[in-house]
């Protein structure tokens, strides 16, 4: 079980609902995107235009929809840290606990998009203090 660093609370729009009332299944990918740029940048301190890397997989574990919630917590931690990528593993919460498991791999891009590059030391640094 994942012990999860950082928790990012996240508005449910009435546009989010499929025609069920259910959040829409894409949408708990957004929230993912969310929690994890604030980890990025909140938790982490990275500029947002230093945030060089696309994520190269995805994966998502629906266990119930959620329902005419307000907002959803959604935990985020990195996992794994390897040359040039590095894993995070998600929560998404309501108060009836966890809706959906996630984990995204990400990879770290030159500047300039020339190829990959290796995660940068700050950014290692910085996510074991905040994973301690």
């Amino acid at each position: 079980m994942t012990e999860f660093a950082f928790t990012e609370t996240v508005d449910v729009r009435y546009q989010d609902h499929d025609t069920m009332g259910h959040v829409n299944n894409a949408v708990y990918v957004t929230y993912m995107e969310e929690a994890r740029f604030s980890y990025l940048t909140e938790g982490l301190g990275v500029p947002p235009m230093e945030l060089n890397m696309v994520v190269a997989n995805l994966e998502v574990d629906f266990r119930r929809p959620v329902q005419f919630a307000d907002e959803v917590e959604v935990a985020a931690s990195v996992t794994e840290v390897g040359d040039s990528s590095f894993t995070m593993a998600y929560e998404i919460r309501d108060d009836d606990g966890v809706a959906v498991e996630g984990e995204t791999t990400q990879v770290a891009l030159e500047p300039d998009g020339s190829g990959t590059r290796r995660v940068p030391q700050d950014w290692r640094d910085a996510i074991d203090d905040l994973e301690a």
